[in-house]
């Protein structure tokens, strides 16, 4: 497939009449396409096409209508339908009233051609750089970010299942890749029988026995098929299969395998207590899916996905325009619009995507003045690094979390006197400290300091200091310049006057709120990080063009059933 860049074609004349007839007042995807028909265009996709072999469909229309599509939460035939029946669509992508459309099945392709080429970001960042230059978005002002859970789009499984699937999947793959090797290597009958259905727990045994028993099935089966694949008479090439590489991992993550006493094989399932179990951000938790991951927020959220992060302006007020009145009732009147969104695994906790965020915005041209985000998101490392920069993170550091400070009684950390020069601390019964060192904890710089056995021991205040075995107290800091920060930061976060400023963060949950509801970002459409990335990239753009059509048409929300609660929800918001 080639690419002729030409764009989005001129709106036919009878189009034009037509449309403008049926809706007086305009739509969104007409004022989408008056206002922001610059934004789609063939240039930014032509890496992603060759100069040879019959022209495709436009990337810049179907920028278009996947951006459309978003905004009305279709699905890819309802889009391809669209494009097909609605007037307003037909004006927006230039087409002719009697255009007979395009297949929904371009849908999926183009979809697949941007990830393949790492396009996934391509329309949100072109859409965010028209908003640069109209003066909607400013370098500086103030931003907040916020992460939501993100639920994968296979379902969810067991061990027992996810055993049994994995083997399903890589049999399903070799009945395809090579049924001949297939039919000599296993008796195909019984694991048709076996792995036919899909492997479901309403169909398996009730008994624990019964479960234990079809398990080790599940193990022997899979074992039996990697030592087939892996055999020195077996193409090389099965062991290139996904699903069959799929499967072998399952299988070492699931199962131990060893010789018992009589010298026979064992296959069991493995015991997190005794065997132990890979890590959460590295256990596969479905054969169709092996980004998504298993994650639990409180004692009340587990989910099997991802997690999306946004970050949106709210008063991009630039410093020149303060001293002029009108510029202000200007900037007043400019939409919240998402600057960044970024998707990882759901086991990546919010501090690992903080430092990515603010490199994006960096590179975008956006770094913000004042950056709002909850106690997930900052380190002292963070702070002081973002400060260096230019860029005030308004968060609410943890709180020291030692047992002292937990129960408000005793002695914490603030308690003692640091002399950074000397090396030494000073406690509140005035015993000086006989111990400095510093060493590495999780990857960090730390300095250990430890008071003396014979000081604590004859101490009358132990009891409110340290209870450790060990009998003395030990207290562990970051390096002066982050203890420092961290300090300031924790004493500042007290005054009210912080607490006022911070309020201003809860803004962004109503932006979550308004994705979910038009976009339904919480739910993963397709499989898979990259693809989950480009669908979550197509959802803030979506969202984006909503909040300026209700800038350019001054209407908060233009949903009739929407209630009157949920329309100031969204004002406030955009």
């Amino acid at each position: 497939m080639s690419l002729r860049p030409m764009g989005l074609p001129p709106v036919p004349e009878q189009t034009v009449r037509v449309a403008r007839a049926a809706f007086p007042q305009g739509s969104l995807a007409i004022r989408v396409r008056d206002r922001l028909g610059e934004v789609f265009t063939d240039e930014p996709f032509a890496e992603a096409f060759g100069v040879r072999g019959a022209p495709g469909l436009s990337p810049g229309m179907l920028s278009l209508v996947t951006v459309l599509q978003f905004a009305e939460n279709l699905t890819d035939r309802q889009a391809a339908a669209m494009a097909i029946r609605a007037i307003d669509w037909k004006y927006a992508l230039g087409l002719e009233l009697t255009d007979t459309g395009f297949d929904h099945s371009v849908l999926p392709r183009f979809r697949a051609r941007l990830v393949g080429n790492g396009m996934e970001r391509v329309v949100f960042d072109r859409l965010l750089e028209y908003c640069v230059d109209a003066g909607l978005v400013a370098t500086g002002g103030k931003q907040r970010t916020d992460s939501t859970h993100v639920v994968s789009a296979v379902r969810d499984l067991n061990r027992l299942e996810l055993a049994g699937e994995s083997v399903r999947a890589a049999l399903e793959a070799l009945s395809v890749a090579a049924p001949d090797w297939l039919a000599r290597a296993v008796d195909v009958p019984e694991f048709a029988h076996r792995y036919g259905p899909r492997v479901d727990s309403w169909k398996l045994p009730g008994s624990k026995v019964k479960r234990d028993q079809l398990s080790q099935v599940y193990g022997q089966d899979a074992l039996r098929l990697c030592r087939a694949v892996w055999s020195p008479d077996a193409p090389a090439w099965l062991r290139e299969i996904g699903a069959v590489d799929i499967m072998r991992q399952v299988l070492v993550q699931t199962y131990t395998v060893r010789t018992s006493s009589r010298g026979k094989e064992v296959v069991s399932k493995r015991e997190a207590d005794e065997d132990g179990v890979p890590p959460g951000h590295l256990r596969l938790a479905s054969p169709y899916d092996t980004d998504a991951r298993w994650s639990a927020k409180g004692d009340d959220l587990f989910w099997l996905g991802y997690k999306v992060h946004l970050t949106e302006s709210c008063d991009n007020t630039p410093p020149e325009a303060e001293a002029e009145a009108e510029a202000e009732a200007e900037v007043r009147g400019r939409p919240n619009l998402i600057t960044d969104v970024t998707t990882t695994l759901s086991t990546v906790p919010d501090v690992k995507a903080t430092a990515p965020i603010q490199q994006q915005l960096a590179d975008r041209g956006l770094p913000p003045a004042e950056h709002y985000l909850d106690s997930g998101y900052p380190s002292a490392e963070l702070i002081e690094t973002a400060r260096s920069r230019g860029t005030v993170m308004v968060t609410p550091v943890l709180l020291d979390r030692s047992a002292q400070a937990k129960s408000h009684a005793g002695y914490d950390k603030s308690a003692f006197r640091i002399d950074w020069k000397a090396r030494r601390v000073r406690c509140p019964q005035g015993n000086t400290s006989t111990g400095w060192h510093p060493v590495r904890q999780r990857e960090r710089d730390a300095i250990v300091v430890e008071f003396a056995k014979t000081d604590c021991q004859a101490c009358p205040v132990r009891p409110e200091c340290t209870s450790a075995r060990r009998g003395n107290r030990m207290l562990t800091l970051y390096p002066e310049h982050l203890h420092t920060v961290l300090a300031a930061a924790r004493a500042e976060q007290k005054t009210k006057t912080w607490k006022d400023k911070y309020a201003l963060r809860a803004g962004v949950e109503g932006t979550i709120n308004q994705a979910l509801d038009i976009t339904g970002i919480r739910r993963a459409r397709y499989r898979g990080l990259p693809k989950v990335r480009l669908q979550h990239a197509f959802s803030a753009t979506a969202i984006n063009v909503v909040r300026l059509d209700a800038h350019w048409t001054e209407h908060p929300l233009d949903r009739s059933r929407t209630s009157n609660l949920t329309r100031l929800s969204y004002r406030l918001t955009a």
